[in-house]
């Protein structure tokens, strides 16, 4: 019979073929670097001198491998090309998740293979044929998965043919329900996120290509949330929130006003995202208010419908975080991944007010050049800023008609939207084709004619562009630049050399006690909540975001006994202080065996 192995480390791949993972040997390598000596590491690995030394053979390779967060496994036959494309593509489906977004294999293969031909372009002397060689295959898709540990992918046609039903299904529940309630479209409400980049013209103009060749152009810099609120009648609106990448922009200096007589809610933080903690805000402060105060001038009773979809940032809990002033409001979800199908302001509303944002620049722009000397390049570089913005902002939503936001509500509420005339709309259109009349066709119209004014090279289609990137998806020069950003601020982390006070504070077994807390609330919810995808998203988020931090600090710490074993200065060490390595799924903390401290006091020791 044959002895027991020493169980291979967290991170180490079992069997004959498969290899280790760029993370242990980068691991192996420091150790070795420190002092520790080849076949300390052989028995601590569980694994033979010859690969231990094999590692330490190819160590200048394995130093300078830039690896994406959460990938864990490389071959030296893949391009780094590849590896580029693999980890904008994980930063791009964190964006996602963030935003509360189910991707399937197709979205995630499309995109894959987008980055790919965008940096593929970016290669001087790349030809055509070089954007065809990586077809992001099945193949490619399941390998990805298995080295970047990704869960919450669905499978191709899943999400497409489910949403449908959980949205046909929904429809006649949603109708059931306001009646039992007896809500009138006044009390009915929805609210939308929507990203704007508020200094961004069409592509092909001459504004817009000079920007884009300025060194340290960054796009992101220039984008904002909003949240986008209205009744079902489409006669009242609420005042937007704003979440900005600064909470006090230089031209607030020469604003004399306190920002809460802004035409929005101002909020910030970096990424310019909209949290719970803002959203809440908002619904107590400026929400609640506006309802209440609308239903007294219009002598309705006095409660009101909010519908809501699953993005991250609508607290599930909002029901009981609202003020007692503002318990006549009713919170609904809709059902997760039906946003495009059945809210309303996804319904055009929000692409109308896009539309109108841009005519508004372009006519402030014209307005600009015809009473001043300026041109469109000083006005544009020099004189247009946030705050100008804002009043377009204000300008854009107050023009989106009842109509536009009455009309909205069709998919989700066919009774609540009849055919008839609304209060002197006059008749919707009969066919889906648009007439001549149609007012989105000349608004478009609009936008053109003043792009043409401005000596601008603008059509239809640019002004569908535009619009469609105004949305929440990032394009490849945003995600390397979110990427460099988080780069950075993983070398700010690692390269400060000290823990805070406040980690000083917090023992070991605590922080272990809590890690080990969050295994059981993951197995408990993943085993009964009855949304899978929401669980596994939320679990992720968490873990990522608010646990890795500790993770970090057992690391530093782990990391720490060991350069104080090799340096002779580890000092008579508590054996709880020794602290184990996360596992590369960050959720597993398995224990460790590790060299023996002769300073270490045992448990037996007088």
């Amino acid at each position: 019979m044959s002895s027991k192995k020493q169980p291979a480390k967290a991170g180490v791949c079992k069997g004959k073929k498969e290899a280790i993972t760029v993370e242990v040997k980068k691991e192996i390598i420091a150790k070795h670097d420190h002092g520790i000596r080849v076949v300390d590491l052989a028995r601590e690995y569980g694994r033979a001198p010859s690969t231990i030394s094999t590692i330490l053979k190819g160590k200048d390779k394995y130093k300078t491998l830039d690896m994406a967060k959460g990938v864990s496994k490389l071959t030296s036959k893949r391009p780094k090309l590849l590896e580029d494309v693999e980890r904008l593509l994980l930063v791009w489906m964190n964006e996602r998740q963030l935003h509360g977004d189910c991707v399937s294999e197709a979205i995630v293969c499309t995109k894959a293979r987008m980055l790919y031909v965008d940096l593929v372009r970016k290669i001087p002397g790349a030809s055509s044929e070089d954007e065809v060689v990586f077809r992001a295959s099945r193949g490619w898709f399941e390998n990805f998965k298995k080295r970047s540990g990704i869960h919450s992918v669905v499978r191709h046609g899943e999400a497409a043919s489910s949403d449908k039903l959980a949205a046909e299904a929904f429809v006649p529940e949603f109708q059931k329900f306001v009646d039992q309630e007896q809500f009138l479209p006044q009390q009915v409400f929805n609210c939308d996120e929507t990203g704007l980049f508020w200094k961004k013209l069409t592509k092909r103009t001459y504004i817009t290509q000079e920007e884009q060749s300025l060194p340290g152009h960054k796009p992101m810099k220039d984008r904002l949330t909003l949240v986008l609120c209205a009744n079902a009648s489409g006669d009242c609106k609420v005042k937007p929130l704003l979440v900005y990448h600064s909470e006090n922009p230089r031209v607030f200096k020469d604003f004399k006003g306190h920002k809460t007589r802004l035409n929005v809610m101002w909020r910030s933080n970096k990424r310019s995202w909209v949290t719970q903690i803002f959203f809440s805000e908002w619904v107590n402060d400026v929400f609640g208010p506006t309802v209440r105060n609308y239903l007294v001038d219009k002598q309705l009773p006095h409660k009101a419908l909010l519908v809501l979809d699953n993005a991250p940032a609508h607290p599930r809990q909002l029901q009981d975080d609202l003020f007692p002033e503002n318990q006549l409001i009713t919170i609904k979800f809709l059902p997760p991944n039906t946003t495009p199908l059945l809210q309303p302001m996804d319904q055009q509303v929000i692409a109308n007010f896009k539309k109108l944002y841009m005519k508004a620049l372009l006519e402030r722009c014209v307005h600009v050049i015809d009473t001043t000397e300026l041109t469109l390049r000083q006005f544009w570089k020099e004189q247009f800023n946030i705050m100008g913005a804002l009043r377009l902002i204000d300008k854009a939503w107050e023009g989106v008609s009842r109509r536009t936001l009455h009309s909205a509500w069709r998919n989700l509420w066919p009774e609540g939207v009849p055919e008839r005339d609304f209060e002197g709309f006059g008749p919707a259109p009969a066919s889906a084709s648009a007439p001549v009349d149609d007012p989105e066709a000349l608004l478009v119209d609009d936008i053109v004619a003043l792009g043409h004014t401005l000596g601008l090279e603008v059509d239809a289609a640019d002004v569908q562009e535009l619009v469609e990137e105004h949305s929440d998806e990032l394009t490849t020069e945003e995600l390397l630049e979110l990427q460099k950003e988080l780069v950075q601020q993983e070398v700010q982390e690692l390269s400060s050399g000290e823990e805070e006070v406040c980690e000083d504070a917090i023992p070991s077994s605590e922080i272990r006690d809590v890690l080990g807390m969050f295994e059981k609330v993951t197995a408990f919810a993943e085993k009964h909540h009855p949304d899978k995808a929401v669980t596994t998203r939320c679990v992720n988020l968490f873990n990522d975001n608010v646990l890795s931090r500790f993770r970090d600090i057992l690391k530093r710490r782990q990391q720490q006994v060991t350069r104080d074993m090799v340096s002779g200065q580890g000092g008579k060490r508590r054996a709880s202080d020794i602290e184990p390595q996360p596992g590369s799924s960050g959720v597993k903390f398995p224990k460790r065996a590790s060299p023996p401290d002769p300073e270490v006091v045992s448990p037996s020791s007088p």
